[in-house]
């Protein structure tokens, strides 16, 4: 059996594989599948003639001393065909792995970018499979958002957490609950944070229900808030409307620790915040008593989530707050026995 040389070099070249690694490759498979047959040779071996491309088992002699004599071939019946299919799936497969090298290679520069694709149906109910092209994504369950639905031909934004070559090929994982979604986000929609003259400094996430991004602005007279607001609200919406109706709070980012604390718990009004330990990151933080309920949220969402974004525990207390009223112990009056005795009661 033999193999197109030429065609082998030209292969190698388009698909940027090494030629001796490809031909190692295939000796090594003939090889292999040859010392596994019953009238195997000892040490013999498979070897591909660079010339006219003909494959031949080596099997070295050796004299009674051990000493190498010379070198025969040896073709079991029937064992050219064998080679014929070990060469085609050994080139198969080394074919394949370039592909994927080189998919793993565009992929892996993505990692913490947001790519779009197109949801399709899989094998596994659980993982939400999208088409990026030339690869398909999975969406873990662990990285889905469980207010969300995942339907077939559904267009979708996703944040690529890893790219790793698997056992079937490439594997692309991707996510809708990453906090940094959000920031990938409004970095498609606003140019002043492409152009560094703005900057989410934090982000906080409740996927399905709510986030806070903390931004500030590295340019005099720019707003960061506004920046990311947009005209009318439209590049907040747009992010907003990508992640299914989330609500975002967009809060000024500060280096003075009460002012960014006070800041992170917006839409409430804060009246002050105090630090009370630096070392510990704790702050005491006053609101008014209207304002107390908003500032906490529900289930405590909005107070936790101002703690996830600035690092800082945060004890929050209304301004005037009511005193606990006792409920009234309930009285006794004992009556002497002689008076209830006559009737009498003392005056």
């Amino acid at each position: 059996m033999s193999v197109d040389v030429a065609a082998l070099i030209a292969l190698t070249i388009e698909k940027e594989i090494p030629l001796e690694k490809m031909i190692s490759a295939i000796e090594n498979a003939v090889t292999e599948t040859y010392l596994a047959l019953e009238d195997a040779k000892p040490q013999g071996r498979a070897v591909l003639n660079r010339v006219d491309g003909e494959i031949l088992i080596h099997v070295p002699q050796f004299d009674d001393e051990g000493i190498y004599t010379e070198t025969v071939t040896h073709m079991p019946e029937g064992f050219e065909q064998v080679i014929q299919s070990i060469t085609r799936k050994e080139i198969k497969q080394r074919m394949r792995a370039a592909k994927d090298a080189d998919v793993v290679e565009e992929f892996s520069a993505s990692v913490g970018d947001v790519l779009s694709g197109v949801i399709q149906q899989g094998r596994d109910a659980t993982l939400v499979y999208v088409d990026l092209g030339r690869v398909e994504g999975k969406i873990p369950p662990n990285e889905q958002v469980p207010t969300e639905s995942y339907v077939h031909g559904q267009r979708i934004k996703c944040f690529v957490v890893d790219v790793k070559q698997g056992l079937k090929g490439p594997e692309v994982t991707l996510s809708r609950t990453h906090p940094l979604l959000v920031k990938s986000l409004f970095t498609l929609e606003v140019p002043e944070l492409k152009d560094r003259i703005v900057e989410i400094v934090g982000v906080s996430r409740e996927p399905g229900f709510r986030s806070k991004v903390s931004v500030r602005s590295h340019r005099v007279g720019v707003s960061p808030k506004g920046a990311l607001i947009g005209p009318v609200g439209a590049r907040a919406k747009a992010v907003m409307d990508e992640l299914n109706g989330e609500k975002i709070d967009i809060v000024d980012y500060s280096e003075n620790p009460a002012v960014y604390v006070a800041n992170a718990l917006a839409p409430a009004k804060v009246t002050s915040c105090e630090v009370v330990d630096l070392e510990s990151k704790s702050a005491k933080v006053i609101v008014p008593d209207y304002q107390l309920s908003l500032a906490i949220g529900k289930d405590g969402q909005n107070a936790r989530l101002a703690a996830r974004l600035t690092g800082w525990r945060i004890d929050i207390h209304p301004d005037n707050p009511v005193e606990r009223i006792e409920k009234p112990k309930p009285v006794s009056v004992e009556m002497p026995d002689e008076a209830e005795d006559a009737g009498e009661f003392p005056a």
